[in-house]
This record gives C-alpha cells, sequence and structure tokens, in this order.
C-alpha cells in the first residue's frame, strides 16, 4: 500500500535582514536540496515569500514545479518582515487544504532569521513544523527559538544541517 500523499508548505523569510552575513544565500541552498528531496519524493509544494509589505505566494499545492528552481533563483531580501502575516495566512491555508485533502500529511518548513520587532501571538502550527533558524554574523539575537516555540515547531539552526 502506497504511502498518503504528502505536502510541504515552505515559508521563506526574505526581509532586508536576511541580506546579513549571506544568510539568505545559504537558505537559498538549503532550499534548493529541499526543492530536490520534494521532486525525488513526490511532494506537493507550497511556496509562501515573506518580504515587503505583504507575503506573497509562489505555488500552492503543485507537484514539485520546476519553475520553483526559477523563483529560488529570483529569490532576493529586501523590505520589511511580513512574517506575522505571513505565518497567519499559511495556517488559514493549510487548515483549508487539510479540509479538502483529509489524508495529507503536511509539514511546514519556515527559514527565518527571526528578527522581528516583537514575537507576534501566534497560534501553534497544525501539522509538523520545522523552523530553521538562518541568522548569522557575530552578533545572533536568537528570537527564531521563540518564534519556534510559539508555533510548537522544532528548532534547529542552518549551521546544524548538512548541505550537499
Amino acid at each position: 500500500m502506497s504511502a498518503a500523499p504528502a505536502l510541504w508548505l515552505i515559508v521563506v523569510d526574505a526581509s532586508a535582514s536576511t541580506r546579513r552575513h549571506g544568510a539568505l544565500r545559504r537558505a537559498k541552498g538549503l532550499l534548493a536540496e529541499l526543492l530536490d528531496q520534494a521532486c525525488r519524493r513526490r511532494v506537493a509544494l507550497a511556496l509562501l515569500q515573506a518580504d515587503g509589505a505583504k507575503p506573497r505566494w509562489f505555488c500552492q499545492g503543485q507537484r514539485a514545479p520546476q519553475a520553483a528552481r526559477h523563483w529560488l533563483q529570483q529569490l532576493g531580501a529586501g523590505g520589511g518582515t511580513p512574517l506575522p502575516a505571513a505565518l497567519a495566512e499559511a495556517g488559514e491555508w493549510l487548515a483549508r487544504r487539510q479540509r479538502r485533502h483529509p489524508g495529507e500529511r503536511q509539514q511546514l518548513w519556515l527559514l527565518t532569521d527571526g528578527r522581528l520587532r516583537e514575537l507576534p501571538a501566534l497560534a501553534p502550527a497544525a501539522c509538523p513544523a520545522l523552523l530553521i533558524d538562518i541568522e548569522s554574523g557575530p552578533l545572533r539575537l536568537g528570537r527564531a527559538r521563540a518564534l519556534a516555540a510559539a508555533l510548537g515547531a522544532e528548532y534547529r539552526h542552518i549551521d546544524e544541517i548538512p548541505l550537499a
């Protein structure tokens, strides 16, 4: 019997602060590996980018599209941090998706440096979640760990993840 279909929702904080010390560049390396894994495992992807004034969807539940490579190449950092809005939108989208696809195995991936002015009130993620802290450089605020706790997400720093 085959496994239930899977969906990975990847939320990327691409605010201006992620340009510091090559944080977004390193995150893009990890994202390239995630996209490859999704393709090999036949996982549906949803990609949500948090930068500028509001979050932007790239795709919402398609099989690892080749166009995701183009998105990744074009991904740059800039503007504000609409991460709280992105997380709220992601939660609502996952809830709707779960109602339409009740057997689907969902996973939330969040790549962020956690540089928010204040920790927003967040509901815990409705599916397994992994926050990957991309904050780098000599001065680290360490706010991503608190964000992970608020989401009920597993926390890992990108330095702990071996990149190919």
